[in-house]
């Protein structure tokens, strides 16, 4: 007699079109009854459009119908949530204590590296005002959805991304919004996006520490958050107000990166702190938290990113990201 999990692993090759992963991994899979020859499927309806529940419905039946022992599958769609189906491993917040820093860059570079290592992951570009991350992996595609959830779309590695950007009827237009509204669609994305099985979601946070990332920090389940910073004056004292704005919130702080630590000159193999001297390691002791990274100021980085391409980007500091960040999180774990 065919069980539930031979009936799950037939469902693993049927993907949603709009987002291209599973309907097991999109966790739309809600249950599965078996009863001598016949199988009856519950799927979510979240985020499909008709059409694509149509198509779905009849490639499940097909793929359950090919299975021994099986006569006859019954596929039927209820009403839920995105926030009552997600299933979210570790969600990291990346936050600066100002902006300019390369906050968005951070976030996108620790997204593929844990990409690269195996991981299921998605992005929260909650940087209402700023968003530059579908810029950076060259996406444009609207999201698709329904009344009960939106689907993120999918970058070229297979990583999950939902911006404001990528709702805009132009993505040069403007968000000229107050507090409160940007924190209501803060809340809206947190429980309307369907994200599936994930990993990790890393949230791109709004800069500073007002209204915004605490709207955020209070509205979501945070694992853990980076702080972003680079080697200037008075970094410590906005490095620490970060720092202290996540601690007052309950938030465990996972590290802290230093963007445009230095220029590597490969002519005359040097490297010039451009911004003044690097304080990775003495902005960690100052913390107490990891130091998970310094990242360089590269142009190929830079340009990659203006094309669309930074999922291209192939050097050593990306697996050191990732490798740093999950080290920090299992410990915490631990």
């Amino acid at each position: 007699m065919t069980d539930e999990q031979q009936v799950m692993a037939s469902l693993q090759s049927i993907v949603v079109p709009a987002v291209k992963r599973s309907i097991v991994d999109m966790n739309l899979v809600r249950k599965i009854t078996t009863s001598d020859k016949k199988v009856s499927i519950a799927l979510a309806s979240t985020g499909l459009v008709p059409g694509a529940q149509d198509w779905i419905r009849e490639k499940v039946r097909e793929a359950v119908e090919k299975l021994p022992d099986v006569n006859h599958a019954i596929v039927e769609y209820s009403d839920a949530k995105a926030k009552d189906i997600n299933e979210i491993g570790h969600m990291v917040a990346v936050m600066s204590g100002k902006g300019g820093v390369g906050k968005s860059l951070v976030s996108s570079l620790l997204a593929i590296a844990l990409k690269r290592r195996g991981h299921e992951v998605g992005i929260l570009d909650a940087d209402i005002t700023g968003p530059s991350i579908p810029k950076m992996f060259g996406l444009s595609e609207r999201p698709s959805g329904n009344d009960s959830g939106i689907l993120p779309v999918l970058s070229r590695s297979g990583i999950e991304v939902m911006s404001i950007n990528l709702l805009l009827p132009n993505e040069e237009d403007a968000v000229i919004w107050r507090g409160p509204l940007i924190g209501n669609t803060i809340k809206q994305f947190g429980e309307d996006v369907l994200w599936g099985k994930l990993d990790y979601l890393l949230v791109d946070l709004p800069p500073g520490t007002a209204d915004a990332p605490l709207t955020l920090m209070q509205s979501f389940p945070i694992s853990g958050v980076v702080v972003v910073f680079t080697p200037q004056d008075l970094v410590e004292m906005i490095v620490r107000k970060a720092v202290n704005m996540a601690r007052t919130m309950d938030k465990r702080v996972l590290g802290v990166v230093e963007n445009m630590s230095y220029l590597y000159v490969p002519e005359i193999d040097k490297r010039i702190e451009i911004f003044g001297r690097s304080r990775g390691e003495e902005m960690a002791r100052a913390v107490n938290a990891p130091l998970i990274g310094q990242l360089p100021i590269d142009p190929n980085l830079a340009r990659l990113c203006d094309e669309g391409q930074i999922e291209s980007y192939d050097e050593e500091i990306v697996a050191q990201l990732g490798a740093s960040l999950v080290q920090s999180v299992l410990a915490g774990a631990s």
